[in-house]
């Protein structure tokens, strides 16, 4: 039987490509959960150089950004957008349904 991979081993290699990891913290979003988000974006900085590196890219304190991405942070739209800056992301808006067409 071949050796098994960590959850954790797995989701740091996935979220490396940043395709896998808008989709990962998109779904975050999906839940309606700002703690499950900002745990997401965590897990996602993790990958892209640990908090430090990201807090030291976004020009953010590092220990605010550790604050910032707690269970009960609360991050201003403008830290929000560095971070994910940071990491090779960007902030983006969608329709929540799609228009239907004129018929």
């Amino acid at each position: 039987m071949g050796k098994t991979r960590s959850y954790r081993e797995t989701l740091k290699e996935t979220l490396a490509d940043p395709e896998d990891a808008a989709e990962y913290l998109n779904a975050a979003l999906e839940e309606s959960d700002p703690a499950a988000f900002l745990l997401a974006l965590k897990d996602v900085a993790e990958v892209h150089g640990g908090l430090a590196k990201v807090a030291d890219t976004a020009e953010l304190n590092r220990e605010n950004l550790y604050r910032m991405l707690s269970e009960s942070g609360n991050p201003r739209i403008s830290s929000l957008n560095a971070i994910l800056q940071a990491i090779g992301l960007r902030l983006s808006i969608a329709p929540e349904k799609p228009r239907r067409s004129a018929a």
